[in-house]
């Protein structure tokens, strides 16, 4: 697509063309390309009237700050990012003649946000609950419900997916005869996971026979969205009496803790949690090194030793 630079246009004018060829052009997921949505029609708003070649440096500049005054960092670089590849498409398809990111220094300290973990006591609590709820249930309807939170559950917490994978695993892509799982993560990145944990399996062979009609009809081995999936852990959590707020993304934090305090090696948790950086992934030493801290000045033995220096 190539437009006349000389020519008066709106940044609104060039979002949906950008985001249709982030779609079919770049493949991306239908969150990140809700995300971008969010994130540009934001930024056409703030300069809404400009020339889109009359966007300077100082007009990124100043829309970052305002960003920083009303979002945490984490999502003020997201928003960035979403404007840099923006203004990159545009200089490439000659619709800007400079590209104002090309002359500003866009990189802050982010401060450091410790992945937030289930105490394992607690994943025990919750899932004892489900299996004592769906053995004493009285309806079908609950009997049901209960197989199926059961199922997430432990396949949330064996394998450490997103519950974006999760609502996506098509019938053909779990073998539980070979204990094998493969699931489409972002980017359209396949990874194959292996399902170790027998309890998880036995749920899941259940709840399949359980459901075969719905998988079926569907194609999803789990036809249910992700808001489903978090009402859900919010049900039982409230029967469990847990008061903790347990998010199915805490499962995945657990899940990768759990193994790094285990001793394993952190480029295969990097397999399987399909992150395509180790920088990424070591995001969960900074917990180890927590959990370290206070294990040694809690329990080592010295700390009890009452010596007169």
């Amino acid at each position: 697509m190539n437009t006349s630079t000389t020519t008066t246009s709106s940044i609104t004018a060039h979002i949906t063309p950008y985001l249709t060829y982030c779609r079919k052009n770049k493949r991306l997921d239908p969150k990140t390309i809700k995300a971008y949505r969010i994130d540009l029609s934001q930024f056409a708003a703030a300069v809404t009237g400009t020339n889109i070649n009359d966007i300077n440096p100082d007009t990124i500049k100043s829309n970052i700050a305002t960003l920083h005054q009303t979002y945490k960092p984490k999502t003020v670089k997201r928003k960035i990012a979403s404007l840099k590849a923006f203004f990159f498409y545009l200089e490439e398809n000659d619709i800007i003649s400079v590209n104002p990111f090309l002359r500003i220094h866009t990189k802050f300290r982010e401060p450091i946000q410790l992945p937030r973990t289930i105490p394992l006591s607690t994943i025990e609590k919750l899932l004892s609950t489900i299996y004592s709820y769906h053995r004493t249930a009285k309806t079908d309807y609950s009997r049901h419900s209960s197989l199926q939170a059961i199922a997430v559950i432990e396949l949330l917490f064996a394998t450490g997916i997103r519950i974006s994978e999760l609502c996506s695993i098509r019938t053909e892509d779990i073998d539980l005869t070979n204990s094998s799982l493969k699931i489409n993560g972002k980017g359209k990145k396949e990874r194959l996971l292996h399902i170790g944990n027998p309890a998880c399996i036995s749920a899941l062979s259940n709840y399949r026979q359980a459901f075969e009609n719905e998988i079926s009809d569907f194609g999803l081995f789990f036809p249910i969205s992700d808001q489903v999936v978090r009402r859900m852990i919010r049900k039982y959590c409230e029967i469990a009496g847990i008061e903790k707020h347990i998010t199915p993304h805490m499962f995945r934090h657990t899940f990768a803790t759990s193994l790094l305090e285990a001793d394993v090696d952190i480029r295969y948790i990097q397999e399987f949690l399909g992150h395509s950086s180790i920088s990424i992934t070591e995001i969960y030493t900074h917990t180890t090194l927590k959990k370290q801290r206070e294990i040694l000045s809690t329990v080592h033995p010295r700390i009890k030793m009452k010596i007169n220096g």
